[in-house]
Protein backbone atom coordinates (compact mmCIF):
# COMPACT_ATOMS: atom_id res chain seq x y z
CA UNK A 1 0.00 0.00 0.00
CA UNK A 2 1.53 2.90 -1.10
CA UNK A 3 -1.16 5.58 -0.21
CA UNK A 4 -4.40 5.44 2.10
CA UNK A 5 -7.08 7.53 -0.20
CA UNK A 6 -9.97 5.54 0.49
CA UNK A 7 -11.74 2.10 2.21
CA UNK A 8 -11.34 0.71 -1.36
CA UNK A 9 -7.46 0.29 -0.84
CA UNK A 10 -7.56 -1.71 2.33
CA UNK A 11 -8.12 -5.71 2.12
CA UNK A 12 -9.48 -7.20 5.11
CA UNK A 13 -6.22 -9.04 5.70
CA UNK A 14 -4.70 -5.56 5.93
CA UNK A 15 -7.31 -4.07 8.39
CA UNK A 16 -6.02 -7.47 10.87
CA UNK A 17 -2.86 -6.18 10.31
CA UNK A 18 -3.34 -2.48 11.14
CA UNK A 19 -5.43 -3.26 14.19
CA UNK A 20 -2.50 -5.74 15.40
CA UNK A 21 -0.27 -2.80 15.04
CA UNK A 22 -3.03 -0.40 17.13
CA UNK A 23 -3.17 -3.35 20.16
CA UNK A 24 0.41 -3.24 20.47
CA UNK A 25 0.92 0.73 20.54
CA UNK A 26 -2.20 1.09 22.71
CA UNK A 27 -0.43 -1.67 25.15
CA UNK A 28 2.85 0.98 25.16
CA UNK A 29 5.24 -1.53 22.94
CA UNK A 30 6.45 0.75 19.86
CA UNK A 31 9.30 -0.80 19.24
CA UNK A 32 9.73 1.35 15.71
CA UNK A 33 11.10 4.45 15.27
CA UNK A 34 10.99 6.75 12.75
CA UNK A 35 13.47 9.37 13.50
CA UNK A 36 14.56 11.45 11.10
CA UNK A 37 11.75 11.34 8.97
CA UNK A 38 9.80 14.02 7.63
CA UNK A 39 5.56 14.33 7.74
CA UNK A 40 3.55 17.68 6.75
CA UNK A 41 -0.06 17.85 7.61
CA UNK A 42 -1.82 19.70 5.02
CA UNK A 43 -5.32 20.71 6.55
CA UNK A 44 -7.28 22.94 4.45
CA UNK A 45 -10.32 22.61 6.21
CA UNK A 46 -10.70 23.09 10.08
CA UNK A 47 -10.37 19.67 12.19
CA UNK A 48 -9.25 19.21 15.82
CA UNK A 49 -9.25 15.24 17.09
CA UNK A 50 -8.04 14.24 13.55
CA UNK A 51 -5.29 16.63 13.06
CA UNK A 52 -3.91 16.46 16.55
CA UNK A 53 -4.37 13.04 16.46
CA UNK A 54 -2.05 12.55 13.44
CA UNK A 55 0.61 15.10 14.83
CA UNK A 56 0.74 12.72 18.14
CA UNK A 57 0.79 9.54 16.43
CA UNK A 58 3.88 11.23 13.88
CA UNK A 59 5.92 12.13 16.81
CA UNK A 60 5.37 9.35 18.92
CA UNK A 61 6.85 7.30 16.02
CA UNK A 62 9.90 10.20 16.06
CA UNK A 63 8.97 11.64 12.98
CA UNK A 64 9.67 15.28 12.45
CA UNK A 65 6.39 17.21 11.51
CA UNK A 66 5.83 20.25 9.28
CA UNK A 67 2.09 22.07 9.38
CA UNK A 68 1.33 23.49 6.50
CA UNK A 69 -1.38 26.14 6.81
CA UNK A 70 -3.09 26.85 3.77
CA UNK A 71 -3.65 30.55 4.67
CA UNK A 72 -0.16 30.83 5.02
CA UNK A 73 1.64 28.98 2.43
CA UNK A 74 2.24 29.81 -1.69
CA UNK A 75 -1.25 27.86 -2.03
CA UNK A 76 -2.84 31.61 -1.42
CA UNK A 77 -0.73 32.90 -4.68
CA UNK A 78 -2.05 30.41 -6.88
CA UNK A 79 0.11 27.29 -6.68
CA UNK A 80 -1.76 23.76 -6.93
CA UNK A 81 -1.89 21.69 -4.26
CA UNK A 82 -0.17 19.24 -6.50
CA UNK A 83 2.95 21.52 -6.83
CA UNK A 84 2.64 22.23 -2.79
CA UNK A 85 3.06 18.50 -2.46
CA UNK A 86 5.88 18.26 -5.05
CA UNK A 87 7.90 20.72 -3.50
CA UNK A 88 7.63 18.97 0.03
CA UNK A 89 8.71 15.74 -1.65
CA UNK A 90 11.73 17.27 -2.72
CA UNK A 91 13.17 19.23 0.41
CA UNK A 92 12.54 15.81 2.03
CA UNK A 93 8.93 15.13 3.23
CA UNK A 94 8.38 10.79 3.11
CA UNK A 95 4.45 11.46 3.90
CA UNK A 96 1.78 13.64 4.21
CA UNK A 97 -1.52 13.92 5.74
CA UNK A 98 -3.96 16.11 3.43
CA UNK A 99 -7.44 17.14 4.52
CA UNK A 100 -9.18 19.13 1.70
CA UNK A 101 -12.44 20.13 0.69
CA UNK A 102 -12.59 18.16 -3.22
CA UNK A 103 -13.87 14.59 -3.56
CA UNK A 104 -12.20 12.93 -6.97
CA UNK A 105 -8.93 14.30 -6.78
CA UNK A 106 -6.80 12.20 -4.90
CA UNK A 107 -6.18 9.46 -7.06
CA UNK A 108 -4.77 12.16 -10.07
CA UNK A 109 -2.50 13.84 -7.29
CA UNK A 110 -0.95 10.95 -6.03
CA UNK A 111 -0.02 9.99 -9.27
CA UNK A 112 3.85 9.12 -9.84
CA UNK A 113 4.74 10.32 -6.39
CA UNK A 114 7.97 9.09 -4.37
CA UNK A 115 6.36 9.80 -0.72
CA UNK A 116 3.03 8.45 0.55
CA UNK A 117 -0.42 10.36 1.34
CA UNK A 118 -3.04 9.67 3.84
CA UNK A 119 -6.51 10.89 3.15
CA UNK A 120 -7.88 12.53 5.98
CA UNK A 121 -10.97 13.92 4.71
CA UNK A 122 -11.61 14.66 1.62
CA UNK A 123 -14.94 17.12 1.30
CA UNK A 124 -18.28 14.28 1.43
CA UNK A 125 -16.02 11.92 -0.55
CA UNK A 126 -14.02 9.59 2.36
CA UNK A 127 -12.44 9.70 5.51
CA UNK A 128 -10.42 6.01 5.71
CA UNK A 129 -8.50 6.42 8.80
CA UNK A 130 -11.78 7.19 10.69
CA UNK A 131 -13.27 4.86 9.89
CA UNK A 132 -10.44 1.76 10.50
CA UNK A 133 -10.70 3.58 14.43
CA UNK A 134 -14.37 3.16 14.16
CA UNK A 135 -13.62 -0.64 12.97
CA UNK A 136 -10.99 -1.05 15.57
CA UNK A 137 -13.18 0.51 18.90
CA UNK A 138 -16.40 -2.30 16.90
CA UNK A 139 -13.69 -5.30 17.22
CA UNK A 140 -12.32 -4.16 20.34
CA UNK A 141 -16.02 -4.69 21.87
CA UNK A 142 -17.23 -7.63 19.70
CA UNK A 143 -14.24 -9.47 18.48
CA UNK A 144 -16.14 -10.14 14.87
CA UNK A 145 -18.28 -8.29 12.37
CA UNK A 146 -19.82 -11.13 10.97
CA UNK A 147 -23.31 -10.51 11.00
CA UNK A 148 -23.02 -7.36 13.81
CA UNK A 149 -26.20 -5.25 12.98
CA UNK A 150 -24.48 -1.97 12.57
CA UNK A 151 -26.83 1.46 12.13
CA UNK A 152 -25.38 5.19 10.91
CA UNK A 153 -27.81 7.84 11.95
CA UNK A 154 -27.66 11.36 10.58
CA UNK A 155 -26.54 13.21 7.83
CA UNK A 156 -25.31 10.75 5.81
CA UNK A 157 -25.49 12.35 2.36
CA UNK A 158 -22.58 14.81 3.54
CA UNK A 159 -20.44 12.69 5.46
CA UNK A 160 -17.66 10.60 4.15
CA UNK A 161 -17.85 8.97 7.61
CA UNK A 162 -20.54 7.20 6.61
CA UNK A 163 -19.37 6.44 3.08
CA UNK A 164 -16.25 4.90 4.36
CA UNK A 165 -17.57 3.06 7.00
CA UNK A 166 -21.04 1.25 5.33
CA UNK A 167 -18.04 -0.01 2.47
CA UNK A 168 -15.72 -1.05 5.00
CA UNK A 169 -18.44 -2.90 7.48
CA UNK A 170 -20.39 -4.70 4.70
CA UNK A 171 -16.85 -5.92 3.27
CA UNK A 172 -16.05 -7.75 6.94
CA UNK A 173 -19.64 -8.86 6.85
CA UNK A 174 -21.59 -6.70 9.38
CA UNK A 175 -25.52 -6.08 8.50
CA UNK A 176 -25.50 -2.37 7.70
CA UNK A 177 -28.27 -0.01 7.99
CA UNK A 178 -29.30 3.30 7.72
CA UNK A 179 -31.40 6.64 9.06
CA UNK A 180 -31.85 10.38 7.98
CA UNK A 181 -34.33 12.87 6.75
CA UNK A 182 -35.43 12.37 3.54
CA UNK A 183 -33.46 15.44 2.45
CA UNK A 184 -29.85 13.95 3.52
CA UNK A 185 -30.73 10.18 2.52
CA UNK A 186 -27.64 8.84 -0.21
CA UNK A 187 -29.49 6.37 -2.97
CA UNK A 188 -25.86 5.80 -3.83
CA UNK A 189 -25.28 3.89 -0.24
CA UNK A 190 -28.89 2.40 0.06
CA UNK A 191 -32.17 3.15 -0.83
CA UNK A 192 -33.86 1.18 2.14
CA UNK A 193 -34.06 4.04 5.34
CA UNK A 194 -35.59 2.66 9.01
CA UNK A 195 -36.70 4.64 11.77
CA UNK A 196 -34.53 5.70 14.54
CA UNK A 197 -36.57 4.15 16.98
CA UNK A 198 -35.98 1.03 14.70
CA UNK A 199 -32.27 1.65 14.58
CA UNK A 200 -31.94 1.91 18.40
CA UNK A 201 -33.62 -1.04 19.39
CA UNK A 202 -32.35 -3.33 16.59
CA UNK A 203 -28.67 -2.18 16.33
CA UNK A 204 -25.64 -3.79 18.18
CA UNK A 205 -23.79 -0.23 17.01
CA UNK A 206 -25.44 2.72 16.54
CA UNK A 207 -23.24 5.31 14.78
CA UNK A 208 -24.33 8.67 15.01
CA UNK A 209 -23.49 11.44 12.88
CA UNK A 210 -22.78 15.07 12.87
CA UNK A 211 -25.49 17.18 11.16
CA UNK A 212 -22.97 19.36 8.70
CA UNK A 213 -24.26 22.72 8.33
CA UNK A 214 -21.13 23.96 6.77
CA UNK A 215 -21.93 21.35 3.34
CA UNK A 216 -25.69 22.06 3.60
CA UNK A 217 -27.20 24.61 0.38
CA UNK A 218 -31.22 25.39 1.54
CA UNK A 219 -31.49 21.62 2.67
CA UNK A 220 -32.58 22.99 6.19
CA UNK A 221 -34.30 20.60 8.72
CA UNK A 222 -37.62 21.93 9.88
CA UNK A 223 -38.51 20.36 13.66
CA UNK A 224 -37.26 19.29 16.30
CA UNK A 225 -34.03 16.89 15.12
CA UNK A 226 -32.91 15.50 18.56
CA UNK A 227 -36.62 14.22 18.93
CA UNK A 228 -36.75 12.49 15.38
CA UNK A 229 -33.78 11.56 13.80
CA UNK A 230 -31.61 11.98 17.13
CA UNK A 231 -30.36 9.57 20.34
CA UNK A 232 -32.88 10.56 23.26
CA UNK A 233 -32.63 9.09 26.36
CA UNK A 234 -35.96 7.15 25.88
CA UNK A 235 -34.50 5.75 22.71
CA UNK A 236 -30.93 4.44 24.56
CA UNK A 237 -33.11 3.02 27.11
CA UNK A 238 -34.87 0.76 24.35
CA UNK A 239 -31.02 -0.08 23.36
CA UNK A 240 -29.77 -4.15 23.87
CA UNK A 241 -27.87 -4.03 27.13
CA UNK A 242 -24.50 -4.59 24.95
CA UNK A 243 -24.95 -2.28 22.54
CA UNK A 244 -22.24 0.56 21.87
CA UNK A 245 -22.52 4.14 20.73
CA UNK A 246 -20.09 5.39 18.25
CA UNK A 247 -19.88 9.48 17.08
CA UNK A 248 -17.08 10.49 14.91
CA UNK A 249 -17.22 14.30 17.14
CA UNK A 250 -17.48 17.03 16.97
CA UNK A 251 -20.93 16.25 18.72
CA UNK A 252 -23.55 18.67 18.26
CA UNK A 253 -24.66 17.74 21.93
CA UNK A 254 -28.79 18.36 22.40
CA UNK A 255 -29.21 17.31 18.08
CA UNK A 256 -27.85 14.20 17.23
CA UNK A 257 -27.68 12.81 20.40
CA UNK A 258 -29.18 14.14 24.52
CA UNK A 259 -26.23 15.95 26.19
CA UNK A 260 -26.27 13.27 29.05
CA UNK A 261 -25.70 9.89 26.81
CA UNK A 262 -22.41 11.49 25.50
CA UNK A 263 -20.27 9.57 28.17
CA UNK A 264 -22.54 7.66 29.60
CA UNK A 265 -21.59 3.66 30.19
CA UNK A 266 -22.71 2.62 26.52
CA UNK A 267 -20.74 5.74 24.93
CA UNK A 268 -17.60 4.57 23.13
CA UNK A 269 -16.83 8.44 21.90
CA UNK A 270 -13.87 9.09 23.54
CA UNK A 271 -12.37 6.01 23.40
CA UNK A 272 -12.89 6.16 19.53
CA UNK A 273 -10.57 9.48 20.07
CA UNK A 274 -8.01 7.36 21.91
CA UNK A 275 -8.18 5.10 19.48
CA UNK A 276 -7.53 7.50 16.63
CA UNK A 277 -3.91 7.89 17.56
CA UNK A 278 -2.55 4.26 17.93
CA UNK A 279 -4.41 3.35 14.45
CA UNK A 280 -2.74 6.29 12.46
CA UNK A 281 0.61 5.48 14.08
CA UNK A 282 -0.42 1.51 12.64
CA UNK A 283 -0.83 3.33 9.08
CA UNK A 284 1.84 5.85 9.06
CA UNK A 285 3.85 2.85 10.21
CA UNK A 286 2.93 0.08 7.48
CA UNK A 287 3.39 3.29 4.46
CA UNK A 288 6.54 4.02 5.64
CA UNK A 289 7.80 0.41 6.13
CA UNK A 290 6.54 -0.27 2.78
CA UNK A 291 8.45 2.89 1.37
CA UNK A 292 11.35 1.27 2.56
CA UNK A 293 10.83 -1.96 1.42
CA UNK A 294 10.61 -0.87 -1.68
CA UNK A 295 13.37 1.28 -2.12
CA UNK A 296 15.53 -1.48 -0.91
CA UNK A 297 13.82 -3.99 -3.68
CA UNK A 298 14.70 -1.65 -6.21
Amino acid sequence: MKHLLSMKDVTPHMITELFHKASRFKQGVVGWDADRKFAANIFLEPSTRTKNSFYIAEKKLGMDVIDVNGAESSLTKGESLRDTIKTLESIGVELVVLRQAEEGILQELSKDLSLSIINAGDGTGEHPTQCLLDLFTIAEEFKSFAGLKVAIAGDIKHSRVARSNARALRMLGADVSFTAPSIWQDPALSNEYISMDEAAAESDVLMLLRVQHERHCQEAFSGNYLETYGLTKRREASMKKRSIILHPAPVNRGVEIDSSLVECPRSRIFSQMANGVNIRMAVIQTLLEEAVLHVHQN
